[in-house]
């Protein structure tokens, strides 16, 4: 079996096994995960923003995946791709990294399907993320300064271990997994005319890219704060090189690295890629707090700031936003509020 865990050539600068399929999903895809989803997972909400559609003169419509048992949108991939595990991962179980919430998603769906989960984080990981990880039954190992570094040790522990390494965006069933929100959209309001999707390693934005993209004449943006530019960049040079360092507050888009399969997606089904501040993000969060009393990460406030910087080009338009997540540590919660007036 040691074949069968050892690394093997990667389009990107992530280790990938020969358990890892690249091709990216269909809509048929999609569809089966929703099948497979719905049993244990409930739809969530899609709700008008009053305060966002009277400041943009657009009807803003916020996609609730912060009602999903993690708080976040991911569990949907993870339960999809641990719902359908081949036998011969499970005794040894799964082994992912993440700054909270993909970890989440596989430590959730690991308890329910009966599957050890190890996790790798950052030595400075949001706490709370943390413990929920813990209180899910998860392994979690605290390693290096950010996502990748703890990325790097997870993956060789994978070899090690011989355990199925989940990786963050090379996993069609991640993919088809999350990309259900863009069906539970399609049945509500197929009149969208855009939707805004922050990017991390890009799985949520090639989800609405197969589906509402690619099923109706909505444009799909991509969103990434400007200090953690990976799949911006990726996105307009046509390159896999990674960067250096990051730094921004959103820690759940703070990926040094792109990955090939949600880049190839987002190559041809993004209609446009922005970037936003750090302080755009900030404003984001209070503002949204503020008037919708909605408590959201940095990384799901990227969509928020883009909608406000788009400003009157959105007049008219039927605009979704996704509540991507809201696992935002207190105390950066707590200055943030008290940092902006609204």
């Amino acid at each position: 079996m040691a074949g069968r865990y050892a690394p093997i050539d990667s389009p990107d600068e992530t280790t990938l096994f020969p358990y890892h399929d690249l091709t990216p999903p269909t809509v048929a895809a999609v569809a089966r995960a929703r099948r497979r989803i719905r049993q244990h997972l409930p739809e969530t909400p899609l709700v008008r923003s009053e305060s966002l559609s009277e400041a943009l003169g657009a009807e803003v419509l916020l996609k609730r995946e912060d009602t999903l048992p993690t708080g976040a949108f991911k569990v949907r991939g993870g339960v999809n791709l641990v719902a359908s595990l081949d036998e011969e991962f499970r005794d040894a179980g799964l082994l992912a990294a993440s700054t909270g919430n993909h970890g989440l998603s596989i430590a959730w769906a690991g308890r329910e399907f009966d599957v050890p989960v190890t996790i790798g984080v950052p030595e400075d990981a949001n706490a709370g993320k943390v413990d929920a990880l813990e209180q899910l039954g998860a392994e979690v190992i605290p390693y290096g300064e950010d996502y990748d570094e703890a990325r790097e040790h997870i993956e060789e522990l994978a070899v090690e271990r011989e355990a199925r390494y989940v990786h963050s965006g090379n996993e069609p069933k991640l993919i088809a997994g999350v990309g259900t929100a863009g069906l539970e959209i399609l049945d509500e309001r197929p009149d969208v005319d855009r939707v805004f999707c922050p990017v991390g390693g890009g799985s949520a934005a090639a989800g609405y890219c197969l589906t509402l993209g690619a099923m109706t004449n909505a444009s799909v943006v991509g969103v990434q704060a400007e200090g953690a530019p990976a799949m911006y960049r990726a996105w307009h040079e046509e390159t896999l090189e990674g960067l250096d360092s990051v730094d921004t507050i959103a820690e759940g888009v703070a990926t040094r690295v792109p990955f090939a399969v949600p880049t190839d997606i987002l190559q041809e089904g993004l209609a446009d890629f922005r970037l936003v501040s750090d302080d755009a993000i900030a404003d984001a969060v209070a503002r949204l707090f503020e008037t919708d009393r909605i408590v959201m990460e940095g990384a799901c406030a990227t969509a928020v700031a883009a909608a406000l910087q788009a400003g009157d080009e959105l007049r008219g338009e039927t605009v979704v936003l996704p509540v991507s997540g809201r696992n935002i540590d207190r105390e950066k919660f707590a200055r943030l509020l008290a940092e902006r007036e609204y």
